[in-house]
């Protein structure tokens, strides 16, 4: 795909960040240029980054350049991947053949809501291959927008159990209840990460995807990791363009500590770069061994730490470099510092470092066993 083309649609999603920088908004005219280009549909069969041919390199990049375009369209856009990840992984051909169809004919929105609210979401088998759902999910991002989330919940079912992933068809069932009230976050509000409530509705068996219990099968779940890192990387690499930008317009680049500064934020994003570059390539050469899923597992928690602390430095950076005055609205510095802030903030991150520090430790021998 044309590089200019693409810089050109990320541009525009910039600019547009800004106006959508509101509870209750979601980006529409960002995932009507994604679409228009052609990158909801590029990791399905026969595109340029389809899941077949394990370009996980060139997924982590465009995965950075659209999160540094704006932190929520990278948010959903990356939930949009993980879902269509999860339907090659674990999906009937049929399946595929229809869902696939949904993204490439009519452009529709996937995405993951795994989140539990209170108790949760159960699927209660109500026989004839027919099933009804109970409960709720929150942090749903993208919320009514998505046209085929994927959720998660606890099956119960005469011949089955377990936690079961399913796509709800929204445009045939009842209306998912849409609760944005408690959405007053720091950052991401264009993300729409909303509670749904999806009591009431029905699904039929083609609406479960895989087995009980595939959501968590390694290395795809833990593995994963390495995409929304890649979202928050351009997140900070758009943290540094601000300061830039800022320095320049201030005439403050010939001051000394702010070349220090810059300096530091250059070489810890080239640093996270070098990190993305390793994680794809060591996920494209994986083999289903469990040696080589421990291993992909360890490197993906590394990468995930690694880029947080790099993000949360270069905010620092950024502050001093800025101040007071680059830090207030309407510049973007201060809202792409919110989101960042807000984004940062994944599930498990102490467990996320003892776990690379336990297979360190359960290695014979400190020997270049990342190679």
């Amino acid at each position: 795909m044309n590089s200019n083309y693409l810089q050109q649609i990320y541009s525009k999603i910039s600019a547009n960040a800004s106006e959508i920088d509101q509870e209750g908004c979601f980006p529409e005219t960002a995932f009507k240029l994604l679409a228009d280009a052609g990158l909801l549909e590029i990791t399905l069969p026969g595109n340029e980054l389809s899941f077949e041919n394990n370009k996980q390199v060139g997924l982590l990049k465009l995965l950075k350049s659209v999160g540094k375009a704006s932190l929520p369209v990278g948010r959903i856009y990356e939930g949009h991947i993980n879902a269509l990840y999860l339907v090659h992984l674990f999906a009937s051909q049929n399946q595929k053949d229809r869902w696939f169809k949904d993204v490439s004919l009519n452009k529709m929105l996937f995405g993951v809501w795994n989140t539990q609210d209170g108790e949760g979401v159960e699927i209660h088998s109500i026989g004839n291959g027919r099933y009804k759902l109970a409960g709720c999910k929150t942090f749903c991002s993208g919320a009514n927008w998505i046209n085929r989330p994927l959720v998660t919940g606890k099956l119960f079912s005469p011949d089955k159990t377990g936690w079961q992933m399913f796509i709800i068809p929204t445009e045939k069932v009842q209306a998912i209840k849409v609760d944005g009230s408690f959405w007053k976050p720091l950052g991401m509000r264009a993300s729409a990460s909303f509670r749904m409530d999806f009591t009431g509705i029905e699904l039929s068996e083609e609406d479960l995807l895989g087995k009980p219990d595939a959501y968590y099968q390694q290395p795809h779940f833990t593995g994963g990791a390495v995409r929304f890192a890649a979202v928050q990387l351009g997140g900070a690499e758009a943290i540094l363009q601000e300061t830039l930008i800022f320095l320049k317009a201030m005439n403050r680049t010939d001051d000394l500590f702010q070349q220090a500064r810059v300096a530091e934020m250059t070489y810890l994003i080239e640093t996270g770069n070098l990190w993305l570059n390793q994680a794809g390539s060591h996920a494209e050469q994986s083999s289903e061994t469990l040696d080589d899923v421990n291993k992909i597992l360890a490197y993906s928690n590394m990468m995930r730490t690694v880029v947080e602390d790099i993000c949360i430095r270069c905010m620092q950076l950024a502050e001093r470099s800025v101040g007071s005055r680059g830090l207030m609205r309407p510049q973007a510095m201060e809202r792409i510092h919110r989101d960042l802030t807000t984004y940062l903030r994944q599930p498990a991150p102490d467990a996320t470092l003892t776990a690379i520090g336990a297979y360190v430790l359960n290695q014979d021998a400190y020997q270049d066993f990342w190679q």
